[in-house]
């Protein structure tokens, strides 16, 4: 059982990451990862809506005919959107205004149905949590790093606006990192989304090939400890 838990949890943060490996959602995670704030701010809302999807799929699934499962999971997903999108339009309203369309357009977000489709309605409650929770913050993980990579090279701080999301208690964690920074104006403009991605992309595959070839060395030491303790 920890095993299986295990595989989920390294699939939505490495194996298959929605960001990195699958490419999903790309259209929100490109556009307003202009600073952490921001990409914390829309993965969360993303979280929510994958969880709470997630969960009453794999709940209903045994109800649902096979002919129109794919409206009603849609269905699913638009009712939890529509229910984060109200919360957050109510307690995180300048945050709210700022993510703008991109949080109704959760419901299209590839990596929400595609789970819904080919995890939840095969499996079981907890496994569908599960990986609700792996994908969602495997996803969201991506959304902040970018965010904070585009906010750094940008702007020269990290956290500016943390206020929108943690009250205004929080305007003292903005932490400028190079001071008297004029900026790079590339990183936070659409190209710099794209160059980002693109070297995180690149990053973890240079780390799975090396990874690969470290096993690859480690398999013929293993093969001939086996046949000396066969000889012997």
């Amino acid at each position: 059982m920890s095993s299986t838990y295990g595989n989920i949890v390294r699939n939505g943060f490495w194996d298959n990451n929605p960001g990195l490996v699958q490419l999903l959602g790309l259209c929100p995670l490109l556009a307003v990862t202009t600073n952490v704030v921001n990409g914390l701010g829309l993965g969360l809302a993303t979280v929510a809506v994958l969880v709470l999807s997630n969960i009453t799929v794999s709940l209903i699934r045994s109800l649902v005919p096979q002919e129109v499962r794919i409206p009603v999971f849609v269905l699913v997903i638009a009712s939890f959107v529509t229910a984060v999108e109200l919360t957050m339009n109510a307690f995180f309203h300048d945050l709210y205004k700022i993510l703008g369309i991109f949080i109704p357009l959760i419901v299209t977000n590839c990596v929400i149905i595609g789970r819904a489709e080919a995890f939840a309605s095969k499996n079981r409650f907890r496994f569908a949590l599960a990986d609700g929770l792996a994908m969602g913050f495997g996803f969201t993980a991506v959304l902040v790093l970018l965010g904070g990579m585009r906010e750094l090279l940008g702007q020269g701080t990290l956290l500016a606006q943390a206020h929108l999301m943690f009250g205004e208690a929080a305007r003292g964690m903005t932490l400028n990192v190079i001071e008297d920074y004029r900026g790079f104006l590339l990183a936070i403009l659409p190209p710099g989304a794209f160059l980002g991605m693109g070297l995180l992309i690149a990053l973890k595959n240079t780390i799975d090939g090396r990874l690969a070839a470290r096993a690859v060395r480690a398999k013929p030491a293993e093969k001939v400890e086996g046949g000396a303790e066969a000889t012997a």
